[in-house]
């Protein structure tokens, strides 16, 4: 099961959030809370999996309440202004939900927080891991999950083609999808979960060399309209590593 604080200053809202929650099979209600700082008073004896939480609430908002929890449970934020999206966005929350909002809804973002703390759940490989274990590893590190327009998607990361960095968002283009998914997120985070079948060859570019097609002077080509830049910085290491595969004189 998974424990669940519920905040909302508004008792209708608050119930609703409730009654919600009592629905989904997987989730247990920990405590109902009308307010920020009664939910912080509640952290401060017990831990919950994840919270939803209003974030126009006197005193101490919501969006400042998540920030000030020095290890937050998962969030999904509940408002009536869309004005906050982008900043619930910025705070990591697993998902972002409009008032007034239906159990369709809810069940929509439960399910996210169920798919996370699974995923988290399952952990590193331990000695004596059986073979069928090992291969739900495999696969799940051949995995990302990234969050796009208060969605968290699943992405394979053999399928990305190549990541483009544009200030504090970042493009991923994936094979055989026309248009890429943005998500909040710098170059370095996500060197750092990439496999060494990806390099990066611009500060605006990391490729997966095994879907370029061609290298023209200080260009990649992926394909007949996608040229990539190399970038001065990352030119030895690029060139490095196509002597390692060149064939020829």
């Amino acid at each position: 099961m998974i424990r669940c604080l519920g905040i909302d200053d508004e008792p209708l809202a608050l119930k609703q959030l409730v009654t919600y929650i009592s629905k989904v099979p997987f989730l247990e209600l920990a405590a109902q809370c009308q307010s920020a700082l009664e939910a912080r008073a509640f952290l401060e004896h017990d831990t919950v999996d994840a919270i939803f939480c209003d974030i126009n609430m006197p005193d101490l908002n919501g969006m400042d309440f998540v920030k000030s929890l020095l290890v937050p449970p998962l969030v999904v934020f509940t408002t009536a202004y869309s004005e906050y999206a982008v900043e619930g966005f910025r705070v990591n929350a697993v998902d972002y939900l409009l008032k007034p909002f239906g159990l369709q809804d809810f069940q929509r973002a439960a399910n996210r927080i169920k798919e996370l703390k699974e995923l988290e759940n399952n952990g590193p490989a331990v000695n004596g891991s059986s073979a069928a274990d090992n291969s739900q590893l495999s696969s799940l590190n051949s995995q990302l999950f990234l969050k796009t327009d208060y969605r968290i998607v699943k992405v394979s990361i053999p399928d990305i083609r190549y990541i483009e960095g544009m200030s504090e968002y970042l493009k991923v283009w994936i094979e055989g999808e026309p248009k890429p998914i943005i998500t909040l997120l710098s170059m370095k985070k996500m060197e750092e979960h990439l496999p060494p079948s990806f390099m990066r060859i611009h500060r605006s570019y990391i490729v997966n060399l095994t879907k370029i097609q061609e290298v023209n002077k200080n260009r990649v080509i992926m394909d007949a309209n996608t040229y990539l830049p190399i970038g001065d910085l990352y030119k030895d290491a690029f060139f490095a590593y196509l002597d390692t595969r060149f064939l020829g004189k």
